[in-house]
């Protein structure tokens, strides 16, 4: 379990009510967790951030853990979960603006936070998925142009008709949570275990997973009885919304994250270099977030802040200390 034990809060932030791990007194520094994740992906951070001197809140993603659950994809799309994050900071925080961390859906969902509502949140921080600015088409486009049109796999394809994967998911969610989390670390040896044809189901191919020091059985055992409590039809529905959050997005794309900004990645992260669309996630970023700063952990794969809990705590602290 966490090195220190946060006290959890169910807040009502307007359209949802969402489980939040907080601990310390200060500034308020929201984390966002990602894709299959929890507010327990933040369990490394959340001690050293409030004993610096800051309130430290680990929600639950709407769909996930303890936080709501509605039913409707369209419950799922971006301005709902941003308009989640600004409910807690008025809830948290309402004398002043929130710092944001997210890292892998996470990322892009704080990006766009502070894109759209600056006036709520001074600072952003992004692990894994630099900032691409506003779209110019939805992403289905762009995977069904790359992956699906040429008989290539892509994950967020599989993902779009609902059941499907959550059947694969929910059969085991230890099994799933455990292959995917292992098959993008930086521990996995090296190989294209995604380089497979449309019609493959997600597990498929990838390889059997080892122990690593960052994924114990004990971290196994929470990630397994959240996903066992919730099921996947939530996390799932996040995938499901990018016309809609292509639509939300058009009338900021001239706006620029202006506020100052950190992007944490990893060598070994495909996400990291948008899957071999970039080369530099930071100068990339600063196209967009003129502001950033950043660096990208050699070796590290996608799981960063659990990889590397301490190099990320350390960046982290010292950029938080500068704000």
């Amino acid at each position: 379990m966490p090195e220190t034990s946060p006290e959890m809060r169910s807040i009502d932030v307007g359209d949802a009510t969402l489980r939040c791990a907080i601990a310390g007194e200060g500034p308020l520094v929201v984390f966002v967790h990602g894709f299959p994740e929890s507010w327990y992906s933040w369990r490394h951070q959340l001690g050293p951030v409030a004993e610096a001197g800051f309130t430290a809140c680990a929600i639950d993603v709407r769909g996930y853990g303890g936080s709501d659950k509605p039913e409707p994809i369209e419950a799922y799309a971006l301005e709902r979960i941003v308009g989640d994050l600004v409910g807690l900071r008025r809830a948290l925080s309402p004398e002043a603006p929130a710092v944001l961390v997210g890292h892998d859906w996470g990322a892009p969902i704080v990006w766009n936070s502070a894109l759209t509502n600056p006036e709520h949140f001074r600072a952003v921080a992004g692990l894994s998925v630099p900032f691409a600015g506003v779209p110019s088409r939805p992403f289905t486009e762009v995977f069904r142009e790359h992956f699906t049109a040429k008989g290539r796999f892509f994950y967020q394809e599989y993902f779009q008709e609902p059941g499907v994967a959550e059947a694969e998911a929910e059969a085991d969610p230890r099994e799933f949570v455990q292959r995917m989390m292992y098959s993008i670390s930086g521990d996995v040896p090296e190989g294209n275990y995604w380089d497979k044809p449309y019609g493959a189901s997600f597990l498929e191919g990838l390889p059997e997973p080892q122990p690593v020091p960052w994924l114990s059985e004990a971290d196994l055992d929470f990630y397994e009885g959240e996903f066992r409590a919730s099921g996947f039809r939530g996390p799932l529905n996040r995938y499901r919304n990018h016309e809609r959050d292509f639509e939300w997005l058009q009338p900021f794309a001239a706006r620029k994250i202006e506020q100052p900004a950190l992007f944490i990645g990893g060598s070994r992260d495909p996400a990291s270099f948008l899957f071999g669309a970039i080369e530099d996630p930071v100068a990339f970023t600063r196209m967009f977030a003129p502001n950033v700063e950043g660096t990208v952990l050699e070796g590290c794969g996608h799981w960063t802040q659990q990889e590397r809990p301490e190099e990320v705590n350390r960046l982290l602290l010292d950029w938080l200390g500068r704000l």
